[in-house]
């Protein structure tokens, strides 16, 4: 997949907001919808900070801040939260991207996804290779360091292909409730409880009428 215009670029953050959530991504990313929540406000004072900065060296690393990314292979654009480079033996600087989150580690991929999708982004522009990155949780005050495997690069391939043809599509997925939807800003927009118990309602009256 090579997109050639940079109109049809989807946001990187989109891919974690799709890998979170479909019906997420499609609310924020075709219906315009954001709302701010405390998680989302905490979240927006991380990047703010590390947007305070926009360079700063130590020893054999250079750090810059908010670095502006894309990829036209996966039709991409957006920012980097920080990216370190580190001087290797050869005298090269190597890309290290760090994202940031306000929580702690998630069991899925989705935070993953998206420094993944950093790196690649990296990597086309630069012309490197990128082996691993790192998440920095505010709850946890603690990295995560994360491998760009071949799976985790296929896994951002494809979210990036699915979020193409969602936004394509126009169409907004149907709700599905999960613990989950309790910590995201939209809660009260999506109403998964209740588009949920909607969709059941309609299942049953169309049952009823079948069997008559």
């Amino acid at each position: 997949m090579t997109i050639e215009s940079t109109d049809d670029f989807i946001m990187l953050s989109a891919l974690q907001h799709y890998a979170y959530c479909p019906r997420q991504c499609a609310l924020i990313h075709i219906e315009q919808i954001w709302n701010e929540n405390l998680f989302t406000a905490e979240g927006r004072l991380m990047h703010d900070k590390a947007d305070s900065n926009k360079h700063e060296s130590r020893g054999n690393v250079r750090i810059d801040y908010s670095v502006p990314l894309r990829s036209f292979r996966l039709g991409l654009i957006g920012k980097a939260d920080v990216v370190e480079f580190h001087r290797q033996d050869d005298g090269i600087w190597l890309p290290f991207p760090v994202e940031y989150k306000r929580g702690k580690p998630k069991s899925d991929d989705c935070d993953r996804v998206q420094l993944c999708a950093q790196a690649i982004c990296l990597e086309e522009m630069l012309n490197v290779e990128i082996k691993e990155g790192a998440l920095f949780y505010g709850q946890t005050r603690r990295r995560e360091d994360v491998i760009f495997d071949t799976a985790l690069r296929q896994e951002t391939e494809d979210t990036a292909k699915k979020v193409h043809e969602l936004i394509k599509s126009g169409i907004t997925p149907k709700a599905e409730y999960s613990k989950k939807c309790e910590r995201c800003s939209l809660l009260e927009v999506c109403m998964p409880k209740t588009c949920g118990k909607a969709r059941s309602v309609s299942k049953y009256l169309l049952s009823a009428i079948e069997a008559k």
